[in-house]
């Protein structure tokens, strides 16, 4: 079982906290009540701090269960309005890597689509748009590296909206759906989601200085170990 020693910790000051969320742990509480990333770090928190009764961290975004990678907390109530607004306002640049059975047809792209979520299956469906309930999506994808067989690629996506589950679902369109996404593509027992939130870039809530963060997937795992990911996450690198 996950404890809060298992969380990276990747920055920290008066006003924000960044870590990285491991892999198959929820952002938040959900039903299923397992150890989750937000209430770890507030132990984290009130551990370090030696502090009693409840603690202050702000949840501004989220990211699937199985996906892994750099998340933003706030610290204050101030902090996560500001940040929020960011989100908004679309000052948050998200990018991901993403191994995916096959290769792309287009080697880079822009996905809309309108997507319909099934709250009782917990999965989503493309649909027309004017569906009621739907939400627009859209995401850009660009192909990174390919295996010499074809079987895999690694590509870099950008999310521009933020519904759940929404690069499994847009990425899956292109036929090309993401290794061992059970939901959406071919599962591979014993392995996870092949998708991480490489890099986050976005203001801080009171200085108003770009942060940028980076965290590299687990790359001694399959299907990582297939892709010399150094080439594509520097902070300079555009991937998208």
């Amino acid at each position: 079982m996950i404890k809060k020693e298992d969380i990276r910790i990747m920055f920290e000051d008066n006003h924000i906290l960044v870590a990285v969320k491991p892999q198959n742990v929820p952002s938040q509480e959900d039903a299923t009540k397992a150890p989750d990333t937000l209430t770890l770090l507030k132990e984290y928190l009130k551990e370090k701090y030696f502090k009693t009764g409840n603690v202050f961290l702000g949840l501004v975004h989220r990211l699937d269960r199985p996906t892994g990678g750099v998340m933003v907390f706030a610290k204050t109530s101030k902090a996560a309005a500001r940040l929020s607004e960011s989100i908004r306002g679309g000052e948050f640049d998200k990018t991901y890597f993403a191994v995916t059975d096959g290769v792309p047809k287009e080697k880079r792209g822009r996905l809309t689509h309108y997507l319909l979520k099934n709250e009782e299956t917990n999965t989503v469906k493309i649909v027309p748009a004017g569906t009621d309930g739907a939400k627009k999506a859209e995401l850009t994808y660009r192909l990174l590296d390919a295996t010499a067989d074809k079987t895999l690629s690694l590509i870099g996506i950008n999310l521009l909206t933020g519904r759940g589950h929404q690069a499994r679902v847009q990425i899956a369109s292109l036929g090309t759906p993401i290794f061992a996404d059970h939901r959406y593509g071919k599962p591979r027992p014993g392995l996870s989601l092949a998708l991480w939130a490489a890099v986050l870039k976005f203001p801080h809530p009171v200085s108003g200085k770009m942060m940028v963060f980076m965290a590299y997937p687990p790359e001694p795992e399959p299907p990582w170990n297939r892709f010399d990911l150094s080439k594509f996450l520097t902070i300079n690198k555009d991937i998208n």
